[in-house]
């Protein structure tokens, strides 16, 4: 697995277990970093810390393109997996669009549901598809 895989894996456990306990995923991420117990790769601050800086327009775009599914009811590791493949199609210039769809997808078929990589697959592309509307 490489470096940034493991950022991304890393980033996802912050997110959900900020998630899970209500609390700002940045507040965990900064009690962490102050206690030594932070992520080592820097990617993992990024993506977190633009996953939570983001995550109005992440959520505003994941319920639009996640037909038939409000953004509660989608399974949480789903959630925070699209809020981390849109973040990255949208706002990490440097990661190539194929490789954020196909690390989301990873990681859900690792971690979700049988029906996670394909529903996310889908979102994902729609997202890279519109990509130029929805950043302006």
């Amino acid at each position: 697995m490489s470096a940034r895989s493991k950022a991304r894996k890393r980033a996802l456990d912050l997110i959900f277990a900020a998630e899970a306990q209500r609390i700002s995923v940045d507040d965990l991420l900064t009690e962490q970093l102050d206690a030594g117990d932070g992520p080592a790769n820097e990617y993992t601050i990024t993506l977190v810390r633009g996953v939570h800086e983001h995550q109005a327009r992440l959520d505003e775009i994941i319920s639009e393109y996640a037909t038939g599914w409000t953004i509660d009811r989608l399974p949480a590791v789903d959630r925070n997996v699209l809020r981390l493949g849109i973040f990255e199609l949208l706002f990490s210039a440097e990661v190539p669009d194929a490789v954020a769809v196909s690390e989301a997808v990873h990681l859900v078929r690792d971690l979700s549901t049988d029906e996670s990589p394909g529903f996310v697959n889908g979102v994902l592309a729609h997202v890279a598809r519109d990509k130029d509307e929805l950043v302006s």
